[in-house]
């Protein structure tokens, strides 16, 4: 089963809006667990305007499931990841004011800065994920960098579903197909919803695990945590 890894930054965000500790941003990710999710993720940027770096220090030894960082490999974030050894780190080629991820890295044009962040993980045991467009070429050089896994970046997917699923899926089936010939694992991110994720899965079954993060806490300000990460996974069944 393609597991689903929680994104709660947007709870941190709602904290940080007032301050304080309300909502509790670890009790949430112990809930998300007990409710059934098989991984957290965060995303800590360099202003902390939601997951803070002391977040990421708590979160840690508390949960149970596997934890995966993902952000912009700076000086500051590798040495949080290295002190915090998460189960996965996943590299996004994110500006430091930039509001959501919006892009895969280009693995071709930075491959020598990419192979040395990544062997830096890799030897400290951390299973490491580079973030990439549906293109077969950046699978490629995902691949050549040494990454353990890619993580397809489905914006594209999730905004021409409702125009037309079986051309918004191709280029990902392909990408992915190219990721499995060359024994990569298969993360997927970004805008992925119960109205899209279970065609996704039903055309790549083979989906290592999908991070989830604005559209889940969308739905679970109707439908409640529980209820939510609950269809979620009915749709990766």
């Amino acid at each position: 089963m393609t597991k689903l890894s929680v994104n709660i930054n947007k709870v941190a965000t709602l904290r940080n809006a007032r301050g304080g500790s309300n909502p509790d941003v670890l009790q949430v990710a112990l809930d998300c667990e007990r409710f059934g999710a098989q991984g957290i993720t965060v995303h800590p940027r360099p202003d902390e305007r939601h997951i803070r770096r002391s977040d990421v220090r708590a979160l840690k030894p508390a949960l149970h499931t596997e934890f995966n960082i993902e952000g912009y490999p700076s000086d500051d974030f590798c040495a949080l990841v290295l002190e915090t050894q998460p189960a996965q780190v996943t590299l996004v080629p994110d500006a430091p004011d930039q509001i959501t991820s919006n892009a895969g890295w280009d693995t071709l044009a930075h491959r020598a800065f990419l192979t040395d962040t990544v062997a830096k993980f890799k030897d400290a045991g951390i299973r490491t994920s580079v973030f990439v467009a549906a293109d077969e070429r950046m699978v490629q050089g995902a691949a050549e960098v040494g990454a353990d896994r890619v993580e397809l970046y489905t914006e594209p997917y999730a905004t021409l579903y409702a125009e037309d699923k079986e051309a918004a899926i191709a280029p990902f089936v392909a990408a992915a197909r190219k990721a499995r010939e060359l024994g990569l694992g298969l993360n997927a991110g970004h805008d992925l919803s119960l109205v899209n994720l279970h065609y996704f899965h039903e055309q790549i079954p083979w989906v290592d695990e999908v991070s989830i993060g604005h559209a889940l806490w969308s739905d679970a300000l109707y439908l409640g945590m529980q209820q939510t990460i609950a269809r979620y996974l009915d749709c990766l069944r």
